[in-house]
C-alpha cells in the first residue's frame, strides 16, 4: 500500500509541479507579494497531497511564541524534505537559506527562485557567510522571516548534525527575533527514501532565544540544545519506523 501511494503522491506533484511551472512563466511580471503567494500555494498542494494520499499530516504548538507585527529568524532542525516545504507555507513570507544548486532544478527551482531565497554557495563558505548576513538583513528589511537551517543538510533520525552560526548572526546583526523549531518529519517522510509513513508530524514553536549582547556561539549553543531536547522527546512518543 504504501508503494502505491508514493508512485501516486510523485505522479500527482509531478503534474503539479509542470501545471505550475507554465503559468508561472509570467509571474515575474506580477509584483513580488502576489507571485509569492502563488508559488507558495503549491507547498499548499504538496501538503494537502501528502495528507490525503500518503496519511501524513501534522500538529503544531507553540504557536503563542511567535512574534506579532515583525519578522523574525526561524532556526529549524533538518531531517527531511518535509520542513522545507511545511515552514515556507507556515510561516509565509519566508526566505530561505539555501544551497544555490536547488534553484536549477526544473520547475521547482524556478518557483523558489521567485520567492527570494538565500542561495549561497557551499564551496566558498567565507563568501556564503558575508552573503548570509548581508541578505539576511536585507529579507527581514523587506518584512520576509528568514528560515534557517543551521545543520546544512538532512540529518538522520536520532542524530545531530553540527549547528552554523549563521541564523544567530543574523538575528544579533538585526536586531531580530530568534525562533527555535522542532520537529519529527524524518520518521514519517525519511530522508533518501521515497516511502512515506502514515502518522502526524509533531512541530514544536519554542520562546524566542535572547541575543542581545550575546555571541552567535552562545545563542546557536542555546538553540541547538532546545531543539534537541525537544526531538528527543518527541522520539520517546514516535518509534523510528
Amino acid at each position: 500500500m504504501q508503494v502505491a501511494r508514493a508512485i501516486a503522491f510523485y505522479a500527482f506533484m509531478s503534474i503539479t509541479a509542470i501545471v505550475f511551472g507554465v503559468i508561472g512563466i509570467v509571474m515575474p511580471l506580477t509584483p513580488y507579494r502576489f507571485r509569492s503567494r502563488f508559488f507558495i500555494s503549491f507547498n499548499r498542494v504538496m501538503l494537502w497531497a501528502l495528507k490525503h494520499i500518503c496519511g501524513v499530516t501534522c500538529r503544531v504548538r507553540g504557536m503563542e511564541n511567535l512574534p506579532q507585527g515583525q519578522p523574525f529568524v526561524i532556526m529549524a532542525k533538518h531531517q527531511s524534505t518535509w520542513e522545507a516545504i511545511f515552514f515556507q507555507w507556515f510561516f509565509h513570507p519566508t526566505s530561505i537559506i539555501l544551497k544555490k544548486e536547488l534553484l536549477k532544478i526544473p520547475f521547482f527551482g524556478w518557483g523558489l527562485a521567485q520567492c527570494r531565497p538565500i542561495a549561497i554557495d557551499r564551496s566558498n563558505p567565507k563568501e556564503a557567510l558575508k552573503k548570509v548576513k548581508t541578505y539576511g538583513q536585507k529579507r527581514l528589511d523587506e518584512g520576509n522571516n528568514v528560515l534557517v537551517f543551521p545543520e546544512g543538510t538532512r540529518t538522520p533520525v536520532g542524530k545531530a548534525g553540527n549547528y552554523a552560526r549563521s541564523g544567530a548572526d543574523i538575528a544579533i546583526n538585526a536586531s531580530a527575533p530568534l525562533i527555535p523549531v522542532a520537529h519529527n518529519a524524518g520518521v514519517y517522510w525519511p530522508m533518501k527514501k521515497w516511502l512515506k509513513n502514515p502518522g502526524t508530524i509533531e512541530v514544536v514553536i519554542g520562546a524566542a532565544i535572547a541575543t542581545e549582547g550575546r555571541t552567535s556561539k552562545v545563542v546557536t549553543a542555546e538553540a541547538k540544545d532546545w531543539i534537541e531536547a525537544e526531538v528527543a522527546k518527541m522520539a520517546q512518543q514516535s518509534p523510528v519506523h
